[in-house]
């Protein structure tokens, strides 16, 4: 958590355009907050994945406890998020060189991260949580199911963007979003291949029946 949420600070400092998972959040962020100065991004983050939660339910067709993990994870994840941002919008972006630093190594931070979370039962961000039932459900590799729900994330932000500040406006979603968007899935299947080489997994600790 503690990574991915200081990927996504990168990212935005960048300004390149936000990933497509966190993108439609940052859009709800952006357009509430000069009306709730106390709507920050973290909080839009972990508000969506409330209602991204119960459309998880109504896909897989079942409710499970460790459901709720999820969202408690997002909003530790939220707080994260706030702190990243306080600390990561102090670092110099005044040039090109200096934002593509920021958004290649968000990039990379952000794939690492997640792969992580895919080899830990504790349950991940409602947005992994989605992809891993679904690609269970589907029988399907998850990196392939994690490309395809970042497009749809990503088309949901282009027509929030242009719904929230005008046709062809793009807001938050940028070139830097639609490369993530291809190429997020396919760094996280490396990085997961990488770690599956290296590494053997066990639980540390006998938890595991309450995240199933």
């Amino acid at each position: 958590m503690v990574i991915l949420s200081f990927s996504v600070a990168l990212m935005t400092r960048a300004d390149f355009g936000v990933s497509m998972v966190v993108a439609p959040a940052y859009l709800l962020h952006l357009k509430l907050s000069p009306l709730f100065h106390f709507f920050t991004f973290g909080m839009a983050e972990y508000t969506l994945q409330g209602v991204l939660l119960v459309i998880t339910a109504l896909a897989v067709k079942k409710f499970r406890p460790y459901f709720l993990f999820s969202f408690v994870t997002a909003v530790l994840y939220g707080f994260l998020l706030d702190g990243w941002m306080l600390l990561v919008n102090r670092f110099p972006a005044d040039t090109l060189l200096l934002r593509g630093l920021w958004y290649v190594l968000g990039l990379g931070l952000g794939a690492v991260s997640i792969a992580c979370f895919f080899k830990t039962y504790i349950a991940p961000e409602v947005y992994e949580l989605l992809v891993k039932e679904l690609a269970e459900k589907l029988n399907k590799p998850t990196h392939r199911v994690k490309t395809v729900y970042d497009c749809v994330s990503c088309a949901v932000a282009v027509a929030m963007s242009f719904a929230f500040f005008g046709l062809w406006h793009f807001e938050g979603v940028k070139l830097g979003t639609i490369l993530c968007a291809l190429v997020n899935g396919y760094l996280i299947g490396r990085c997961t291949a990488w770690m599956d080489r290296r590494f053997e997994y066990r639980d540390a600790l006998p938890l595991r029946r309450y995240f199933s």
